[in-house]
């Protein structure tokens, strides 16, 4: 038996970078910090690939510091590099399920929901107590 399972919490080090392509696929890659559990120490960082409709959702609500969820496999990407012929590589998690852990609070900060702000602009006499 085999198994290749990964499972993380963290933040997002940057927002996502998200690509399209002409097939209808869609691709988002960014980082995550996952904190060791001594506060001295410096996070581990992760690089993330998501694929489809998750990609979307990470494409419209994942931002910088957004914490995270995920749950998804270890890959090893391999390139030869186009300047020197060397051959290169990177570790990459691919992810199959990400969940957005943030309060709507955070998601208000980072720019996702507006709701909030309608809310704090209401006239204090239209309360209706």
């Amino acid at each position: 038996m085999t198994i290749n399972s990964i499972n993380l919490v963290g933040r997002a080090g940057r927002d996502p970078e998200v690509r399209y392509f002409e097939s209808g696929t869609i691709v988002a890659n960014f980082t995550i910090a996952v904190n060791r559990r001594s506060r001295n120490e410096e996070p581990d960082w992760f690089n993330l690939e998501i694929w489809g409709k998750q990609a979307q959702v990470a494409a419209d609500y994942v931002k910088k510091g957004s914490l995270l969820g995920i749950t998804g496999s270890f890959k090893q990407d391999q390139w030869k590099d186009k300047n020197t012929g060397e051959n290169k590589s990177k570790p990459v998690i691919r992810v199959d399920r990400l969940e957005l852990l943030g309060s709507k609070k955070d998601s208000f900060n980072n720019g996702v929901s507006n709701n909030q702000s309608h809310i704090n602009q209401q006239n204090p006499n239209d309360i209706p107590f």
